[in-house]
């Protein structure tokens, strides 16, 4: 009798493990207050058991959906949305459990990612460089917007590419937006205003990594240029392990002298910065949300690999390639900032991103040269770029025709004896009249050395001498590491810094 007791105790046992083995589980970004893509086939995906039919009800329209987890308890579906608007709806998804996301919202969705820059958040935290926005509490108060939707991914590194983030799906309000990436929000905030539609922001960003952190491992692998990256990293790792050996045997030698009294031991463990290693934030902070529908991506990064500016010209549309190749969405729009003046930055990395600007397709790029801060790597005008990134979507992917999205860029020259005549794209309009002369312009002739040089606007062009230079060759403009131009078009947006010549400078030999 005590024998059939334990084999049902036992049987009840492995029943109850049995069930909860089979619920339906959601991914992070699958819940309560998201946005989902309007006009569009979205993925909804999760896990169950092996083989489990799971149903699914939409809010928008009225036949369910069922679909069947693979024999490793996987499912995906791909399923239509309506357009856009304030409505909120809710989605069932039942297994042998059952799943209510409530407040869904059908919009317009973003991903923002990068550095610190992006990373910077509206509101203020003591002690950190996290100094709020300019303005700060005045934005706050205004925050309130309950169809913009707010989803921070948790920092995290990985060796291995994960299956998902931390995070969740918050409303617009000053409460919850204190603490969010501030040019993401400026950026939303922007769109929402133009389009009235919901507007979901995914911002996926971390202090201080490189481009290289948020690529894909085989796309690193393939590049033989790539490679003395992942070298690197190697060769750090292995420095770091020698450093975390040492350690361990001073501590044991320690315990031993004073008879394993912890509280003697004086030692500091070696610290690793997990957010500095190739592909480990592609892994853990972009790879996860890849199947989640999206428009485009906004970008702010490239500090931290202005050391190496030349090797960015090919790192960064690597990178951009990786993550298109991963969401499977062609060439969605990827919209980025152009780093600001610092005196810690040189100008190659601004070149390597206008250069980008060119050869990645679908792309967009804010100039900031009048908004940076010469003694602060993180400006606190994010207003301006947020703006700026709108203009961009507004007028490249949402086809605004005659919204003039760029500042000036350069085009091309034509040497006039002893002066260069530089052509411009964007200025359609003209340029702006200056309060004072054209600044930041230097002129060279075939000895490669320059020269400041005197500026002047001619109909939409620039005419650029010096009485240093009888027969120039070349033209730099705002060609250093805080540069203060003043060239805009008539829209008020900056040109771009430039150079007319292709001469080897420091960062090419790194």
């Amino acid at each position: 009798m005590i024998y059939l007791k334990n084999i049902c105790f036992l049987l009840l046992v492995l029943g109850f493990k049995l069930t909860l083995c089979a619920q339906v589980k959601l991914p992070a970004l699958v819940a309560d207050n998201m946005v989902l893509q309007q006009n569009s086939k979205v993925n909804l995906w999760g896990w169950a058991s092996p083989n489990e039919k799971i149903n699914i009800q939409l809010g928008w329209q009225n036949t369910s959906i069922d679909v069947l987890a693979n024999a490793d308890g996987n499912w995906k579906i791909s399923v239509d949305t309506p357009q856009g608007s304030d409505k909120p709806y809710t989605i069932s998804i039942q297994a042998s459990n059952k799943i209510v996301l409530n407040n869904v919202l059908i919009g317009e969705i973003w991903i923002c990612s990068g550095q610190s820059n992006m990373y910077f958040p509206v509101g203020k935290e003591d002690g950190t460089w996290k100094t709020g926005v300019k303005n700060y509490e005045e934005e706050l108060k205004n925050a309130s917007y309950p169809n913009i939707r707010l989803f921070t991914v948790a920092t995290n590194a990985s060796p291995r590419p994960l299956d998902d983030v931390n995070g969740s799906w918050k409303e617009c309000s000053p409460t919850n937006v204190y603490t969010f990436s501030a040019v993401a929000y400026f950026f939303g905030r922007e769109l929402y205003q133009k389009l009235k539609v919901p507007i979901g922001l995914i911002s996926t960003s971390w202090g201080g990594t490189k481009a290289e952190a948020w690529t894909a491992q085989n796309i690193l692998e393939e590049n033989t240029d790539f490679l003395p990256i992942l070298e690197q990293d190697a060769k750090n790792e292995k420095l770091y392990q020698e450093k975390l050996e040492t350690y361990y045997l001073n501590v044991k030698n320690e315990r031993i002298a004073n008879a394993n009294d912890l509280s003697k031991i004086q030692l500091k463990k070696p610290k690793k910065e997990a957010n500095k290693t190739s592909f480990v934030l592609y892994n853990a902070m972009l790879h996860p949300i890849t199947n989640y529908t999206m428009k485009g991506v906004i970008w702010y990064q490239g500090e931290s690999n202005a050391e190496k500016a030349f090797l960015y010209r090919s790192l960064f549309p690597a990178m951009v390639k990786s993550w298109r190749d991963e969401w499977k969405q062609g060439d969605f729009p990827f919209y980025y900032v152009q780093i600001a003046p610092h005196k810690g930055q040189n100008p190659d990395i601004r070149e390597a991103q206008l250069i980008a600007s060119k050869t990645i397709s679908n792309a967009g790029m804010v100039v900031t040269t009048d908004v940076g801060n010469a003694t602060n790597i993180h400006p606190i005008d994010k207003q301006t770029v947020g703006y700026r990134l709108g203009l961009i979507a507004r007028a490249k992917t949402y086809g605004e025709d005659k919204l003039v999205f760029s500042g000036p860029l350069y085009n091309h020259l034509k040497i006039k004896k002893d002066k260069i005549q530089l052509f411009f794209d964007d200025v359609d309009s003209g340029f702006k009249k200056p309060s004072d002369d054209l600044k930041e312009f230097e002129i060279a002739g075939s000895d490669q050395v320059f020269y400041p040089a005197q500026a002047k606007i001619d109909g939409k062009t620039i005419l650029v001498s010096s009485s240093k230079v009888k027969n120039p060759a070349a033209v730099r403009f705002a060609w250093k590491a805080v540069p203060e131009p003043n060239l805009f078009n008539s829209e008020n947006l900056p040109a771009s810094p430039f150079r007319t010549d292709d001469w080897e400078v420091g960062v090419q030999k790194k």
